[in-house]
């Protein structure tokens, strides 16, 4: 399922499978695909949830999945899309097929993103896989709670977990391949995901190849 995952800079996620084109907090796309039938948002920052990026990847089919709180902002990009779901943490829906599950993503000290902000990760049922994108997030109760086969999580520091915060995490809820994100633009080093790499424990597989700069 792997070959099928592509994570752009910073956290900016394509994930595809034999019927559906699926994106994930799209940022710094660098051609209009124009070939999303999801779009989910993690949260309203900037780097995340991005009207220019959205843009590139959207069509008039295309489904976006934000953060109840987020509702307002996503009307700023609604009429480029199908239709809006919104979600709150702890949801688990079906949105056309596609089984979906919101995972409180929040900091525990940091003030970045605070829990009563009500952001979210998400868990993606696709290929007989759960594949989690854990969105901005610290090492909380919910991460650790989190059952899955592949697990994307931010090792950046600064505004979400570290290269040695995300290895714990994985360490805990032992999918079978973790990837890293969040790093090496906005935040953190290419080096992070060596650190990140070593820190993981076996049989856990790290792949950090698909992961691309500006």
């Amino acid at each position: 399922m792997t070959d099928r995952i592509e994570v752009f800079t910073h956290s900016s996620i394509r994930i595809k499978d034999d019927s559906r084109t699926i994106y994930v907090d799209p940022y710094k796309i660098r051609e209009d695909y124009k070939d999303a039938d999801y779009i989910f948002v993690t949260h309203g920052h900037y780097d995340h949830f991005s009207v220019e990026d959205i843009k590139k990847v959207a069509t008039k089919s295309t489904i976006l999945v934000v953060p109840e709180s987020m509702v307002d902002d996503a009307r700023e990009v609604e009429i480029l899309v199908k239709e809006i779901v919104t979600v709150k943490p702890g949801d688990k829906k079906e949105i056309e097929g596609l089984e979906v599950e919101a995972v409180p993503a929040y900091n525990n000290i940091k003030p970045f993103h605070p829990k009563r902000a009500e952001w979210v990760g998400y868990i993606l049922c696709m290929g007989g896989k759960r594949i989690y994108i854990a969105g901005d997030t610290g090492l909380t109760k919910e991460s650790k709670e989190v059952k899955c086969d592949i697990a994307m999580v931010p090792i950046g520091g600064t505004y979400t977990m570290d290269a040695k915060k995300a290895a714990d995490l994985i360490n805990i809820i032992k999918p079978s391949v973790a990837i890293p994100i969040h790093y090496g633009s906005v935040v953190g080093k290419p080096s992070d995901a060596e650190h990140f790499a070593e820190l993981v424990k076996e049989p856990v597989e790290v792949v950090t190849k698909i992961q691309y700069f500006d």
